[in-house]
């Protein structure tokens, strides 16, 4: 966990950044009891309607989502807090000042704090500007840094060079949040690419999840962890015209992508095919349909006891075994360092535990996929 100032309780384990979509606020929805207090989404809203403002009123009790609406229009039309739906506004440091009075009304209408989301591509000034920046987001809000999370957003990882990249980024801008005493600090980047489309399809797809690679090159820093679920960085990224059978399944430091067009038989077959050879890898759980609600789903088309649902359903259970998936491994990691949990942070230098075998080391020859998230030279790394 993130470790809190002054004796505060600690803080989720776990940050997601999710876009709203349907099949996410689904898996959000059949989060258990225990798991839900865990969580702390971030939802990115690019449009509100009738249904989404639905589907946030029925989340679990335990589970309060800090949304950030920067990209609906700048009109009291966008402001959640209206429609009573219980909820942390995000704030950005470029926010209208009609905006930020706003999101300071949210915040003490429900739970009394905010989420200040930092773009590592965005913030370009110095550290007194970006001082000058947030002290401006507290005095409009009417907040101040120990009723505020922040949240340093890498945006795209999808190769060794971003992941170094990224890195320096962020440890520049971890040195200039001790300045302040803010709630928490998290880190958070996306690493599956823009599109699944141009993957083979009928097998397994191995890609490395270099998020996760991230914030353990990070690990001495003792931040927070977000990511975005099973979903690309990229807004607006891998859109409707893939209708295939898809599952983005996640291990310790993959995604396995399946992508099932087997001719013959109907979707719900082709689907069962999909389940069953998922099923049967080396890699799913112990607990089998245990593990998540995305989990007993899966097992249940498997079995063919069920149909083949839709992209929505698919996204569902991929996110719903990914939150658990990532849940666990943190939790675990809590368990081997308890200093991420509140004890003393080491200094950058000083010996740190080894972070396990997926962190590429520098200078080694790793694989890099280009900056649209694709294999370069048109090759795709499969299971070896």
């Amino acid at each position: 966990m993130v470790p809190a100032h002054d004796g505060r309780a600690a803080e989720p384990v776990y940050r997601p950044l999710l876009s709203g979509r349907r099949g996410e606020l689904e898996a959000l929805a059949h989060l258990d009891d225990a798991a839900a207090p865990l969580l702390a989404p971030v939802l990115d809203l690019p449009a509100l309607d009738p249904y989404t403002v639905d589907l946030l009123g029925r989340l679990p009790p335990g589970l309060v989502c800090a949304v950030d609406v920067s990209a609906l229009p700048d009109t009291s039309e966008g402001e959640l807090v209206r429609r009573g739906v219980p909820l942390v506004p995000v704030i950005g440091l470029a926010e209208s000042d009609r905006r930020l009075v706003a999101h300071g009304v949210a915040a003490r209408a429900y739970a009394r704090r905010a989420v200040v989301r930092l773009r590592t591509g965005q913030v370009r000034a110095g550290p007194d500007a970006t001082t000058s920046a947030v002290e401006r987001v507290w005095r409009l809000a009417r907040l101040v840094p120990e009723q505020c999370d922040l949240l340093i957003d890498a945006g795209d990882v999808c190769c060794p060079a971003d992941v170094r990249l990224a890195e320096s980024r962020i440890r520049r801008l971890a040195g200039w949040a001790r300045r302040h005493a803010w709630r928490s600090v998290t880190v958070a980047a996306g690493g599956l690419p823009p599109t699944l489309a141009r993957l083979p399809t009928d097998e397994p797809v191995r890609l490395d999840r270099f998020d996760w690679q991230l914030w353990q090159r990070l690990a001495d820093l003792g931040v927070g962890y977000g990511d975005y679920g099973v979903d690309c960085a990229v807004p607006g990224s891998d859109g409707p015209a893939d209708r295939l059978p898809t599952l983005r399944y996640t291990t310790d430091d993959a995604w396995w992508i399946y992508r099932w067009s087997r001719r013959g038989g109907r979707g719900d077959e082709r689907l069962a095919d999909l389940c069953r050879t998922l099923v049967a890898a080396p890699y799913w759980p112990a607990a089998g349909a245990g593990f998540s609600w995305g989990d007993h789903e899966i097992l249940r088309r498997a079995r063919r006891g069920a149909g083949a649902g839709s992209p929505a359903n698919w996204l569902a259970w991929s996110t719903s075994h990914h939150l658990a998936h990532v849940l666990a491994a943190l939790r675990h990691d809590e368990a081997e360092q308890p200093w991420r949990a509140g004890q003393d942070v080491p200094e950058r230098g000083r010996d740190v535990p080894e972070r396990g075998r997926d962190v590429p080391e520098r200078g080694r020859d790793v694989p890099e996929r280009g900056r649209s998230g694709r294999p370069r030279g048109g090759e795709t790394r499969r299971a070896g």
